[in-house]
């Protein structure tokens, strides 16, 4: 069974998306609708724009989402998934490759994400901290331990977890992993403490944009990160995007679910390959690959 997963944050990169414009007139039609769309040209900004130029939020998200859905979307009959995940905004492009959102849709949506986000990390700053080489249970139980805002965001692999909060708090956090052993208890250079209660005013932001979109059934089930657990009906499916915000990815629990329903190659569709080096954290011998379009 073919399981596709769709990148997040972070996988973006100065020219990323240049060669789908070039090789494809479907691909030049959909990159200059989303200009449309969004109301400036973010071609100029992925294919010619700087490392810094594509760090701004408003930016990143849409640019990751077209790169992915794009190159989905020119695979044609290549493109056959029997189940797909995304890494938090990969969840959106997921959504939309097999199918669920409008292509359209998914875009405003991302875009609206984007810009909640950023007023949100406005409002209330936070930060976040990859910790290394600890279990998830000890990550946790010091989380619980410092009175500030500090949760577990992102369960990328066994052994890597990311925390978020306040920065008060998230530094707080780090000395006292270090101190139960951590390899690494490492701030990131983000804008904000994403997948946290932190972000609630962005989730009642997105929420408002997601209940007034239309959604079908994905041609096949989706892994939402919320509970690492695929879903096929709508209204769980908008549920689980609006819960997204404000809750942590549980990528290796999808690793591992997705894994268990008899997933046997993972193709990541998107700029990077920071989810195959993932997936083979979870599960070294299985198949991964980047999607690649036909010549």
């Amino acid at each position: 069974m073919k399981a596709y997963i769709f990148p997040g944050q972070g996988a973006q990169f100065p020219g990323m998306g240049k060669d789908l414009y070039e090789q494809s007139e479907q691909a030049r039609e959909l990159f200059e609708k989303a200009n449309e769309i969004l109301g400036f040209r973010i071609t100029d900004i992925m294919f010619d724009g700087t490392e810094e130029d594509l760090k701004q939020t408003r930016v990143t998200q849409p640019a990751i989402f077209l790169h992915s859905v794009i190159l989905a979307k020119i695979m044609g009959d290549d493109f056959k998934p029997d189940m797909v995940a995304g890494h938090s905004l990969g969840e959106f492009s997921a959504l939309v490759a097999a199918g669920a959102l409008a292509f359209e849709d998914g875009l405003r949506l991302v875009a609206a994400r984007a810009n909640a986000m950023q007023k949100a990390c406005e409002i209330q700053p936070g930060t976040m901290a990859a910790i290394l080489a600890l279990d998830d249970f000890t990550v946790e139980d010091i989380c619980k331990q410092v009175s500030d805002v500090v949760v577990p965001a992102n369960y990328n692999c066994p052994g890597q977890l990311v925390i978020s909060g306040t920065i008060a708090g998230i530094d707080a956090a780090c000395e006292k992993m270090t101190a139960a052993g951590a390899k690494r208890a490492m701030k990131l250079n983000v804008g904000g403490a994403f997948h946290s209660p932190l972000m609630e005013a962005a989730r009642v932001e997105l929420e408002h944009a997601i209940v007034h979109t239309a959604f079908n059934q994905p041609v096949c089930p989706i892994y939402q990160n919320i509970d690492a657990k695929p879903y096929t009906d709508v209204e769980h499916i908008k549920h689980n995007l609006i819960a997204q915000l404000t809750g942590p990815v549980r990528w290796t629990q999808t690793v591992e679910h997705m894994l268990e329903d008899g997933a046997t190659s993972f193709t990541e569709v998107g700029p990077g390959k920071v989810l195959q080096g993932l997936v083979k954290k979870v599960n070294r011998d299985v198949a991964t690959a980047s999607a690649a379009i036909q010549a």
